[in-house]
């Protein structure tokens, strides 16, 4: 059995760390957006900015700081964004709920809209933010 050195029980220990920093920075930003944008009951517009957005963020720095992309970026730090920030500040598990809720309070269509709605601009967020790092990384580089 090969027993990991300390060095690399340290750099493990450490991306945790970049990971659960990351999560907490992107859950207080979800909860911050999420009160600003609150508009009662009905459709869900601030959990679809919020997951419009973090799918913008995680299509453009995966596209910025990929093997191809203009910014180097150490591994750590792309957990840090990507893993971390993206996956605690978009909320597919609100979401749900708020889907389930519409279908339960009789309200079928708003939440067929909802679905329909979100996926689409999901994949759109995720495309624009891959077009607009593209775009970024093939500008002169100076």
């Amino acid at each position: 059995m090969n027993v990991p050195s300390s060095a690399e029980r340290w750099r493990s220990a450490m991306l945790y760390a970049w990971v659960s920093a990351g999560s907490v920075v992107g859950g207080l930003t979800r909860y911050l957006v999420g009160l600003a944008l609150d508009t009662g009951p009905g459709f869900p517009f601030a959990t679809l900015f919020i997951n419009a957005t973090g799918s913008l963020i995680i299509g453009f720095y995966a596209t910025l700081t990929g093997p191809d992309g203009r910014m180097l970026a150490r591994p750590e730090h792309r957990q840090f964004v990507m893993t971390g920030f993206c996956g605690g500040y978009t909320t597919f598990s609100a979401f749900s709920l708020e889907t389930f809720r519409l279908f339960h309070g009789g309200m079928k269509y708003i939440a067929l809209a909802y679905v329909a709605s979100s996926v689409v601009c999901w994949l759109v967020s995720v495309w624009l933010g891959h077009i607009m790092a593209s775009r970024y990384n093939r500008l002169k580089r100076s």
